[in-house]
């Protein structure tokens, strides 16, 4: 097989994979929208997700060996939970704390700043 019908096979693959994920949740749970199992998971499931994620982005992404460890992570991660607190939307709140993270690893604001 060339290389260019194996990306297109790959592609594929990967599309359809990505939408069956999406789409069988739905069509699976249409019916029992009212059972307990599923108004659980609805109410807090996102919420764990989320403390998932954030330990995540806490311990890959943040500098824990500048002059203040974690602090970029730490930072940008307060950011989100203000804003979301303030606003209770999750893109505003996610955008925030992203662009803030971004901005302080660009710049190297806490490199200088503390050890200047």
């Amino acid at each position: 097989m060339s290389d260019t019908g194996y990306l297109v096979a790959f592609i594929a693959v990967a599309a359809i994979a990505t939408f069956a994920t999406r789409v069988i949740p739905f069509l699976f749970f249409e019916r029992h929208t009212e059972h307990p199992l599923i108004k659980h998971l609805g109410r807090y499931l996102p919420a764990a997700v989320m403390a998932l994620l954030a330990t995540v982005f806490l311990q890959r992404s943040g500098d824990w060996s500048g002059a203040a460890p974690g602090l970029d992570a730490i930072l940008a991660g307060a950011l989100v939970v203000i804003v979301h607190l303030w606003r209770r939307n999750a893109l505003l709140s996610i955008a925030a704390g992203t662009a803030t993270y971004m901005a302080i690893r660009q710049t190297g604001i806490l490199d200088s700043g503390l050890t200047g």
